[in-house]
């Protein structure tokens, strides 16, 4: 059985050593391959952005481990992605925005609707009236993405990270 727990700032940087070893088991494998040096980055990533207004941090487990999570923070209206190959949309540039920042299930757990169960958990009651996140396109996540409502509106130009794709969801009050 899997339980899903909200985690404010704090608890999420008491769990960082959990959320890191999820972190390195999901991105070190094919298409990522991320070292050991991203998983480490990672740990600053959450302590810096765990700071930031509207942090929310979504983590399941199931009776022995961590399995996954899902975390992001609010984006100021008028904000965007660095690099963006476009603006935002005039609506979601005059508007604050949930950035999803990292999504990540053990491979072993995939196939069970914990990702799903983790991002609806995510974005559930969100006061922002759109989220965004950028993605690798040669991903799986890519696809799913696009199956749950994620629209592709900007791209970045490859560098120190692969060329992403920027996506957006409109919010309903009650989102999922």
């Amino acid at each position: 059985m899997i339980e899903y727990m909200r985690l404010g700032p704090a608890e999420a940087r008491s769990r960082v050593g959990e959320l890191r070893a999820v972190y390195e088991a999901v991105f070190s494998l094919p298409p990522y391959n991320e070292g050991p040096e991203m998983a480490q980055a990672f740990v600053g990533w959450i302590r810096d952005e765990s700071t930031l207004p509207g942090f929310c941090l979504v983590a399941a487990s199931d009776s022995a481990r961590l399995v996954g999570f899902a975390y992001g923070h609010r984006k100021p209206a008028g904000t965007w992605w660095r690099g963006a190959d476009r603006p935002a949309p005039d609506a979601v540039r005059a508007a604050d925005t949930f950035a999803v920042m990292e999504w990540a299930v053990l491979p072993d757990q995939r196939g069970q609707g914990i990702g799903r169960g983790l991002l609806d958990r995510l974005l559930a009651d969100r006061p922002e009236p759109y989220a965004t996140l950028m993605v690798n396109p040669s991903t799986d996540a890519r696809a799913i993405y696009a199956q749950w409502g994620w629209h592709h509106v900007a791209s970045t130009a490859p560098g120190r990270l692969p060329g992403m794709h920027i996506l957006l969801r409109e919010l309903s009050p009650h989102s999922s």
